[in-house]
């Protein structure tokens, strides 16, 4: 497909509005939505209510009239059609790392006749680390591999919707069956997944994720966490922090978890990323889903076939069987990269070999990926990657 075309596209585009509503620098082809999405227009006036309308103005009093107090539940809320929950499923804040924790400690507690937990050592790997840690404190458990035999011993299963290395895509429905079918429970991670397709988790017993990838809600906004309704009355939060109390301004010596998902709050919110995140999640009430998952797999699919050969695909060839990425293999992958982002088109690197490249459906378009793909094929021809200021590792790749 030549360029003509795909700008031909791009006029058909329903999406091709979106695009105005992110900062973007004219001299970039961003393809790292994947990792952390691009800046919305309206984020900055948001954060400067926050900040000067709100905490300038009414100092300590913003806890109860600028709503911050029940962010995290208010922001859950709005997070939940993004994932296929509901009201009162879903609780904003803190990381990903706490909150795969805190999913996979209440799954344990909810199975204590089982001693084994399983995780694909292909998630992320501060989902692995954490059930290590988790592991090792308990003392008892043993971690396992990803494998379905498995799971008639497992207590839980944590895996990732979609394989941040090279994007291909978990059945959620299905293997979430399966556990169910074997007696185990299943933690979701959906980092990779929400706002890049539909995502449900309803069936599962709880999910986790990010909002500073495709639902751009800027680095270090609140992760999230969902617990299942059949689970919420006897799931136990093991990090009893005083937001999760039933009485927090009672200030008891004792814990008593509050009911439903509030029970899940750990501590104070971080306000001036919370209102970021409810910035983003404006733009984000707007958006058709199907369409999004519907294009996602249209730019895959142009940038797989524009690359053609030339690299060897990490990436499952099936556009519905990955997620809103490509993954390439370079035995240079790395200085390959740098020479691609020094030209204008910015991609990431994952060891040992991976380039990857993340197409955010609301702001890339069909000449975005053209583009991208002749400059990566002219650094590749030229061998431009070769430079050795391109070798230089910097701490984030």
């Amino acid at each position: 497909m030549d360029r003509d075309q795909c700008l031909a596209l791009d006029a058909e585009d329903p999406l091709r509005h979106l695009k105005d509503e992110f900062v973007l620098p004219d001299d970039v082809i961003y393809l790292v939505g994947n990792s952390l999405g691009a800046l919305p227009r309206r984020t900055a006036e948001r954060v400067r209510q926050t900040v000067e309308d709100e905490w300038g103005a009414q100092l300590v009093g913003g806890w109860n009239h600028a709503g911050w107090f029940e962010q995290p539940f208010t922001a859950g809320d709005r997070l939940a059609p993004l994932i296929g929950a509901g009201p009162g499923q879903v609780v904003a804040g803190n990381t990903t790392s706490i909150a795969v924790f805190q999913a996979v400690a209440a799954a344990l507690r909810l199975r204590p006749d089982r001693r084994v937990i399983v995780s694909d050592t292909r998630n992320f790997p501060t989902d692995h680390y954490m059930v290590q840690g988790l592991a090792g404190l308990l003392g008892d458990y043993e971690l396992r591999e990803l494998s379905e035999e498995h799971f008639g011993e497992a207590a839980v299963v944590l895996l990732s919707e979609v394989d941040y290395r090279t994007g291909a895509r978990q059945d959620v429905s299905s293997v979430t069956a399966k556990a169910h079918a074997a007696g185990a429970l299943i933690v979701w991670d959906v980092c990779h997944s929400v706002g890049a397709m539909e995502v449900d988790v309803s069936a599962g017993d709880f999910a986790v994720g990010c909002t500073y990838k495709y639902l751009n809600a800027g680095p270090g906004a609140p992760a999230f966490l969902y617990v299942n309704p059949r689970h919420q009355a006897t799931a136990e939060n093991v990090l009893t922090g005083w937001y999760g109390h039933a009485a927090p301004f009672e200030f008891e010596t004792g814990y008593r978890p509050a009911e439903g998902i509030r029970r899940f709050g750990v501590s104070t919110p971080h306000v001036v990323s919370f209102a970021a995140l409810e910035a983003a999640l404006d733009v984000w009430e707007r958006v058709p889903m199907d369409r999004v998952r519907a294009k996602s797999m249209a730019l895959t699919s142009l940038f797989v076939d524009l690359v053609g050969d030339r690299l060897e695909l990490a990436s499952p060839a099936d556009p519905a069987a990955r997620g809103s990425q490509v993954s390439l293999r370079h035995p240079d992958g790395y200085p390959v990269m740098r020479a691609l982002i020094d030209r204008g088109v910015h991609g990431d690197f994952r060891a040992p070999d991976i380039l990857r490249f993340g197409f955010a459906p609301l702001y890339i378009g069909y000449a975005d990926v053209h583009d991208a793909a002749t400059t990566l094929l002219e650094v590749l021809d030229k061998e431009l990657w070769r430079e050795e200021k391109y070798a230089a590792r910097l701490a984030v790749t």
